[in-house]
């Protein structure tokens, strides 16, 4: 039986979550995965310690959480694209992230070479 897309986005939410919770050692507060053409964009709210939220208050500490929660993803981007590859069957030809450090939202999106959506 094919997986609905909204399946689809619900498992890649999930085991996103739990890859947080095992690599980093704590999860973000709620994940949202949408497919879109050949993306899927996930947005995780609730990223940042309240230490980091106290770090940010200067442009320097902003600087340095956002450099180190990049370094750790970074570091864990194999993990996730097998994950995400297991989910859809498709490869992921890239993967971008970026935080902010106001709201403590965090955006990853994986792209692929082909229109992912339109197969589902």
């Amino acid at each position: 039986m094919k997986k609905s897309k909204g399946l689809i986005e619900s498992e890649i939410s999930k085991a996103i979550t739990q890859w947080e919770k095992d690599y980093l050692g704590r999860g973000s507060v709620s994940v949202k995965s949408d497919i879109l053409r050949d993306m899927i964009i996930v947005n995780l709210r609730g990223v940042l310690t309240p230490a980091e939220y106290a770090v940010c208050e200067t442009v320097d500490g902003r600087l340095s959480v956002k450099k180190n929660r990049a370094t750790l993803v970074e570091s864990g981007v194999q993990q996730l694209k097998e994950i995400v590859t297991a989910i859809t069957g498709e490869e992921i030809s890239s993967f971008h992230t970026d935080i902010s450090t106001r709201t403590g939202e965090r955006v990853m999106i994986f792209k692929m070479d082909r229109d992912y959506e339109k197969t589902i």
